[in-house]
C-alpha cells in the first residue's frame, strides 16, 4: 500500500468518527433540550390542574353545605307535617270495643 493511499483511509476514517461523534453530540442535545421543554410544560399543566381541582373543590363542598341545609329544612318540614296530619286525625280507633 502506498503513502498516499494510507493516508486517504486514515482521512476517510477520521471525517467518519468526527461525522458520528458530532451527530451524537447534537442528537443529545436535541434530546436534552426536548427533556426540558417537556419537563416546564409539565409542571405548568400540573399548576393548572392543581388549581382547578382546589376550584372545583371548593365549589363542590360549597353544593354539599347547601344541600345538606335544604334537606334537614325539609326533613324538618316533613316532620312538622306529620305531627300536624296526627293531630287532626286524632287517637287511633279501636276496632273491638269493650263493655261492662
Amino acid at each position: 500500500m502506498s503513502p498516499e493511499t494510507l493516508t486517504i483511509i486514515l482521512s476517510a476514517i477520521g471525517v467518519v468518527l468526527t461525522l458520528t461523534t458530532s451527530l451524537f453530540a447534537a442528537g443529545a442535545w436535541m434530546v436534552r433540550r426536548i427533556d426540558d421543554r417537556i419537563d416546564a410544560v409539565d409542571e405548568k399543566l400540573s399548576t393548572r390542574i392543581d388549581a382547578v381541582d382546589d376550584k372545583l373543590s371548593t365549589r363542590i363542598d360549597a353544593v354539599d353545605d347547601k344541600l345538606s341545609t335544604r334537606i334537614d329544612a325539609i326533613a324538618t318540614d316533613v316532620t312538622d307535617l306529620k305531627i300536624a296530619v296526627a293531630r287532626l286525625e286524632g287517637p287511633p280507633r279501636h276496632l273491638l270495643t269493650s263493655r261492662r
